[in-house]
């Protein structure tokens, strides 16, 4: 019996997914707890469409993100923060500093989209981080820790 899965199930198949399994299984089990529905003509028409609209949902966010990208290569970000003897930082700077100065510059990633080479910088002067802007695009950022 061929239905097609509404969520993640686990050693069958993804949402979206077009499976083949017994019809007691399919019966008693999935479509009960709504996992599935049947594979019927029309769901099947419903289920192309879904998949094409996504796909190109897809791809405009990936290009909006290979166009960011390049945009973010030639950026030096400075993050300002209160600094001791030394050149010390008052605490450190992490993923949530860059992601906010990131957003103040117009481009909307989350904090755990930010690979920091170490966790946390304690000092002041340049360093850079890997910035995931899509799941398969990602792109070097360099930024400067200065005082205020």
């Amino acid at each position: 019996m061929d239905i097609i899965l509404t969520k993640d199930v686990e050693n069958l198949g993804s949402q979206h997914e077009l499976v083949k399994v017994r019809p007691g299984y399919a019966r008693n089990f999935l479509i009960p707890r709504g996992l599935a529905q049947l594979a019927t003509e029309s769901n099947r028409k419903s289920l192309t469409e879904l998949l094409k609209q996504r796909a190109h949902k897809e791809e405009k966010a990936k290009t909006a993100a290979e166009l960011a990208a390049k945009k973010l290569k030639d950026v030096l970000i400075k993050i300002p923060t209160k600094v001791g003897e030394n050149g010390k930082i008052f605490g450190s700077v992490n993923a949530v500093q860059l992601a906010e100065a990131l957003q103040k510059l117009g481009y909307a990633v989350e904090r755990k989209n930010i690979d920091l080479a170490s966790d946390h910088i304690k000092t002041t002067g340049k360093y850079s981080a890997n910035v995931r802007l899509h799941k398969e695009i990602s792109t070097e950022v360099s930024f400067e820790v200065v005082s205020e």
